[in-house]
This record gives structure tokens, C-alpha cells and sequence, in this order.
């Protein structure tokens, strides 16, 4: 949505039993595998040794209740975006209730982007009346179906090595900009962009009667699109709002998710006796 995303990669705590298991095991694996080069084994065995007899001492097993070490952790459905490598501090050991100094160390606030790149919204197709096909000269209302654009949410959890977070993303339809295809219309209102009612709605739906009225949300074509269509766009703008542990939360950039439809404009026909 939009020219925003959320990161590719981050820092989490793990503990520092579970650290040492992953470690021991990635080492067995590929130490014991005749088919692994030997670069592979020798720079596995150089991580090893910075946890278990270099920097840190037996991965800090006797520090285990005083703090957990950060590792960087990959979004599994980006692997194909280079962010996801940006993240490439070797693990570190942070002491229980202090901050790491790391772009990207899991906050409630990360953890609310990351629930945004989760949202799934609506396709953006409006309903029209008349639907497809109109007439020129003639007002073509338009508006969202309320049931189907209402407020999305999604809430990403972690809790490992003592540390319990959660953020809740919420994505709200605020407007819903119209373009005709072509400079041969007006839309309505002029700007063609269709911000929220009062009851959350955009645009009103067309009922019988309001034939000679101009609808709050629409579009009037000015020329027949003869033998074609015009590719009427719709733009909808989602304001993205978050709210987390410990009472945090804000907002995140709006996304806007747009899409085409086809209308065909025909000449009002007129019968003379």
C-alpha cells in the first residue's frame, strides 16, 4: 500500500538455552555433512567458537536469567527483497530490561508494521448505477459497499524469552478518489476525490427517485466512448492506525489500493414521429 513498507527484517530476543541449541545444531549439520564444502564448515565453526569459548563463555548459560541474546530474524515472505538482508549484526547479548541499540529491534511499534504488511483489503471495485454501461449526460452514482470497506485489523504477538508484546494495525477506508478515463467528463464532487460520511460510509447508493438528482459521490460522461470503454479508475485511501503493549500506538503512513473498470458510454437515443 502505498510508497511505504514495513520491514523486511528485524531483531528478537531468544533465550540463551534456545540460542545454544540452534547454534550446536546448525554446527552438527553441517560439520557432519560430507556434502558441505569446507569454507562452509570452517566459518561454521568460527560462529561457534565467538558463543561458546571466544567472546561469550559457554553462550552465557550462567546469565541465562539476566538477560537473552537478539538475533536477526527474516520476514519468510520476502526472502526475495534485499531488506531482508539488512539486517546483519551478529547475535548479541542484551541484559533484561534494556533497550538494543539496533535499527529494527522488535517494539510494539515493529510489530505494528509488520501486522500492516499482513492486512488484507477489499478489491477496490465500486458500485455503480447505472452499472457498466451508462448514458451520456446521464449522473452515474458511485459508493462503497459499507458491509464490504469497513475497518480491517490485524495483531502480531511475540513472546519468547520473557519478553510478551503485541500491536493491533487497523486500516480504515477514509476516501475514495474517481477517475474517469477520460477529460470528457465531471465527476462529483469536482475534485473526484469522496471522503467519509458521517455514519463511515463513502458515496451514497443510488434509489429509485433520485434520477434527477446529483449523487455526492459520482461521475458524468460529457462524450459516448463509441465502439470502447473508458477504464474508470478507483483509488481507495486507507488511514493505517496501531495500538500496543504498555498503552503505545500511533499511526502508520495511509495506503491507498486502486483499480480499473470498464464503462461503456452510450448516446441517449431519441425516437421522432
Amino acid at each position: 500500500m502505498g510508497n511505504w513498507t514495513p520491514p523486511a527484517c528485524w531483531y528478537e530476543p531468544v533465550s540463551a538455552q534456545e540460542f545454544q541449541k540452534q547454534v550446536e545444531g546448525d554446527y552438527d549439520d553441517i560439520v557432519n555433512d560430507p556434502q558441505q564444502p569446507n569454507y562452509a564448515k570452517s566459518a561454521t565453526g568460527q560462529f561457534r567458537d565467538i558463543y561458546k569459548d571466544g567472546k561469550y563463555k559457554n553462550y552465557n548459560l550462567d546469565k541465562a536469567d539476566e538477560g537473552n541474546f537478539w538475533v536477526a530474524v527474516q520476514d519468510p515472505n520476502r526472502l526475495d527483497d534485499p531488506d531482508a538482508f539488512t539486517c546483519s549484526d551478529l547475535p548479541f547479548w542484551v541484559e533484561n530490561g534494556d533497550t538494543p541499540e539496533v535499527k529494527n529491534a522488535v517494539t510494539p511499534e515493529v510489530l505494528a508494521e509488520l501486522a500492516y504488511n499482513r492486512i488484507t483489503l477489499p478489491d477496490t471495485k465500486v458500485t455503480l448505477a447505472p452499472e457498466d454501461i451508462t448514458k451520456v449526460n446521464l449522473p452515474t452514482w458511485a459508493w462503497l459497499d459499507k458491509a464490504k470497506f469497513k475497518e480491517v485489523s490485524v495483531t502480531a504477538a511475540l513472546n519468547v524469552a520473557g519478553l510478551n508484546i503485541q500491536a493491533t494495525t487497523t486500516a480504515k477506508p477514509v476516501s475514495l478518489k474517481l477517475e474517469p478515463g477520460t477529460s470528457d467528463a465531471e465527476t462529483y464532487p469536482a475534485s473526484g476525490e469522496c471522503t467519509l460520511n458521517a455514519d463511515d460510509s463513502i458515496g451514497e447508493p443510488y434509489a429509485e427517485g433520485k434520477a434527477d438528482e446529483t449523487p455526492p459521490c459520482g461521475i458524468k460522461y460529457l462524450r459516448s466512448s463509441g465502439n470502447g470503454t473508458y477504464k474508470l479508475r478507483a483509488t481507495v485511501t486507507w488511514e493505517i492506525t496501531w495500538t500496543g503493549t504498555g498503552g503505545a500506538g500511533g499511526k502508520l503512513p495511509n495506503g491507498t489500493f486502486g483499480n480499473t473498470q470498464d464503462i461503456t458510454v452510450q448516446e441517449i437515443q431519441s425516437v421522432n414521429r
